[in-house]
């Protein structure tokens, strides 16, 4: 067997870091390790939806069969409603739109939805559970080949590779080390306000919401309230520092349930306590105790639930250097309110992939195609967690300029006309999703790989 092209260390089992392993596994002279953390590789976590962008590289990959099997209805092109938007926290609940969207949302349990790409990932791609990387440092230099990086473990062992994809999440070990060195070539160079933009970005920034998730049985559902129409759709109900999102999964099964407890005034502070923890229920109940009955017939079918202190990871300066690389939460972790962090994921993977197996790219230029990565997908992945963060302020009522708390918020024809503004923003943030493809991103990159040229000051080889 002839040695391979290189070596690629894939830190983190989760979505994104399976999907990139699969999408490389179409090379055969790429080498590809899977490194995580957990003792087995499963997903935790309750519903994840998709958008037609992203659905189509799942498709390229020959999931779309197995996965259509473990959606609730399968993808189609015909025009869908992706979410029913309700104002909800008040005693007579106001449904004001719905976004109609090409395909609509796509939604699967999460562990379903691991398992299909578990499935038909080849044996060729190795996965090695248990892993949890330190730190990374990189090996000697040579005239003859570029050296490799070296790999630190928890348990003391070690592995190396020619490149290295950090997808271990917002706490990312990856991040780290790669910011960690950044900013010190940085402040060797005499730029002391690099460095310490490096530097904000190692540790993730709370932002402020606590999430409350769980999933129950559709059929519990109907007990309650049986034509609820979450049976049928997505559905955002809003409300005043509080907002809800449920979806059914699983086949239609279950239902997935989504809610927000909003401070954003805290955005940056430090959140102390557990980030995940299981609370009890009526620690959720207890927020929603005004809301309409609908909604009261959702709280009703909890058992158990968790509460996530949503963290994200601020804007960074860049995704990679020299042969080491970010993607999903480890990039850009972001807030959950356009259902695009696993999308977002997705894409990093796809591009990644395009690029290390592009006939160009060989151990002496993967800086280049790592470069041309981060400059084709952080501007866009930036932008998405940017409107994510904002459509968190408009689902919670807390978007400057919009208000429902004043005594002339009251007349419906005033709360109408705020819920509209409400909505064309929220679709706006959102037209991304289904307005553009992940095919144009794919295509400009390979014209800058194969067009020549330096690449944040990374040049082409000669």
């Amino acid at each position: 067997m002839s040695s391979p092209k290189f070596r690629v260390a894939i830190c983190g089992g989760g979505i994104g870091g399976l999907i990139c392993a699969l999408a490389l596994s179409r090379y055969p002279d790429i080498q590809v390790d899977v490194y995580e953390a957990a003792r087995e590789m499963a997903e935790i976590g309750a519903g994840i939806g998709l958008w037609p962008r992203t659905w189509k590289i799942l498709q390229s990959l020959g999931l779309e069969n197995d996965l259509a099997e473990a959606a609730v209805s399968r993808p189609t092109n015909l025009p869908r409603v992706a979410f029913t938007f309700r104002k909800g926290d008040q005693p007579l609940g106001l449904t004001f739109n719905q976004l109609v969207t090409p395909g609509g949302l796509i939604t699967f349990h999460r562990p379903d939805f691991q398992k299909v790409i578990l499935k038909h990932l080849p044996p060729s791609c190795r996965t090695h559970t248990h892993k949890r990387l330190v730190s990374y440092l990189h090996g000697p230099a040579s005239s003859s080949a570029q050296p490799p990086i070296h790999l630190h473990f928890r348990d003391g062992s070690t592995a190396v590779c020619d490149v290295l994809i950090g997808a271990d999440g917002i706490k990312s070990a990856v991040r780290g080390t790669m910011l960690r060195e950044l900013a010190s070539q940085a402040q060797a160079a005499g730029k002391p306000e690099e460095a310490q933009q490096h530097l904000a970005g190692i540790e993730p920034r709370w932002s402020g919401a606590s999430m409350f998730r769980t999933t129950f049985s559709a059929d519990l559902l109907r007990q309650h309230l049986p034509g609820h129409r979450v049976l049928r759709e997505p559905l955002v109900y809003l409300g005043k520092d509080t907002q809800l999102t449920v979806y059914p999964i699983s086949r239609g099964s279950r239902i997935n349930f989504a809610a927000t407890v909003a401070n954003f005034d805290q955005e940056g502070s430090t959140f102390e306590g557990p980030w995940v923890e299981d609370v009890p229920p009526f620690d959720l109940i207890n927020h929603f105790s005004r809301w309409e009955p609908e909604v009261q017939s959702l709280l009703q079918c909890i058992e158990t639930v968790g509460r996530w202190s949503m963290h994200t990871v601020v804007p960074l300066k860049t995704f990679v250097s020299g042969r080491v690389a970010l993607l999903g939460d480890a990039a850009h972790a972001m807030l959950p309110y356009q259902g695009a962090g696993a999308c977002q994921a997705i894409e990093d993977a796809l591009l990644l992939s395009e690029l290390l197996g592009h006939p160009l790219t060989t151990p002496f230029t993967l800086p280049r195609a790592l470069s041309i990565y981060d400059t084709t997908r952080r501007p866009f992945a930036q932008h998405v967690a940017e409107t994510s963060r904002e459509n968190g302020l408009l689902y919670t009522l807390n978007y400057p300029g919009l208000r429902f708390d004043r005594p002339e918020d009251r007349d419906e024809d005033n709360k109408m006309r705020r819920l509209g503004e409400v909505y064309y923003r929220i679709r706006r943030n959102w037209a991304w999703a289904w307005e553009t493809t992940v095919e144009g991103d794919v295509e400009r990159a390979r014209g800058m790989l194969e067009g020549g040229g330096s690449v944040n000051g990374v040049a082409a080889a000669s």
